[in-house]
């Protein structure tokens, strides 16, 4: 029996905040990875794998609660914790290897494709693990050429998000990049959903806890991580007004730092001061 499916049982709510989380974690996480870019090569692992978990916990966060909206009807659904956590690590690991990609190889066109493909696969693999995490009274049925859209959509999003982020530019030029990056990765979790479709199974059971109830508690530990990764922007002067918009070439992947060669100053006009001996010959005073 076909299934009806409702992806907005609140309305514009769930559709709103998921995409406000989606930017929440993806401008974290792009400031965090252009600091990476203009710190010393002690500092830039922890700046990366910052940016790589607000990300993938943004974008986690971001599908759950569009999946609070997500109703069928006269199926109850559960989701299996196991399985809807692993989703969560897949994402973070896998956006993580992107970005570190773009870390230490720096913002060009290879490292860009090669991270913003694994990143996209990453966001995809994601939905689709997190909906392989529900269980109904039933089966998903998807269509294979919206699926491949959206998966297309993820990996167009994370190159654009991964290429902004080696820019190195001002704050306002990553406010954007995730205005724009939260409405792809938004925009690949409805062309997802679009591809679903739900088959019932006669006779079971029509009542259970609203989806609200049951992905709240497992969405505090991730909202939690996002408040803690914004109060470290916050209060990193460099992360909130942004750095230079050139970064200094020893500053840059791939390119180790040096202390310039000191060379002795002189200064212009100034000879050699003399010191007049007793016998009336004149030497060199040294200092």
């Amino acid at each position: 029996m076909h299934g009806t499916v409702d992806g907005f049982s609140y309305g514009l709510v769930t559709p709103v905040v998921a995409y406000l989380m989606a930017c929440l974690g993806g401008a974290l996480g792009l400031r965090c990875t252009t600091r990476a870019l203009l710190v010393a090569q002690s500092w830039r692992p922890g700046w990366l794998a910052l940016g790589s978990a607000a990300i993938g916990s943004g974008i986690w966060t971001m599908h759950f609660i569009a999946m609070i909206g997500f109703t069928v009807d006269g199926a109850p659904i559960h989701y299996d914790k196991p399985m809807t956590y692993a989703s969560l690590g897949v994402a973070i690991v896998m956006v993580g290897v992107g970005i570190f990609i773009v870390g230490y190889r720096g913002a060009t066109g290879t490292a860009v494709f090669t991270g913003g493909t694994i990143t996209g696969l990453g966001i995809a693999s994601m939905h689709y693990l997190g909906m392989a995490g529900m269980h109904f009274s039933g089966t998903f049925e998807y269509n294979t050429l919206t699926v491949a859209a959206s998966v297309a959509i993820a990996m167009a999003a994370a190159t654009a998000a991964l290429w902004a982020a080696g820019q190195v530019r001002g704050f306002l030029w990553s406010v954007g990049a995730s205005l724009v990056m939260g409405l792809a990765v938004t925009g690949m979790h409805y062309t997802g959903m679009a591809a679903l479709s739900v088959h019932l199974h006669a006779g079971e059971p029509t009542a259970g806890d609203s989806p609200a109830a049951l992905l709240a508690p497992m969405l505090v530990g991730p909202l939690a991580f996002l408040c803690l990764a914004g109060a470290v922007v916050v209060f990193d002067p460099l992360m909130v007004a942004g750095g230079p918009d050139r970064t200094p070439a020893e500053h840059k992947p791939g390119v180790p730092a040096h202390t310039p060669a000191r060379r002795p100053s002189r200064r212009p006009g100034l000879r050699d001061r003399r010191q007049v001996t007793h016998g009336g010959s004149r030497a060199p005073q040294n200092r």
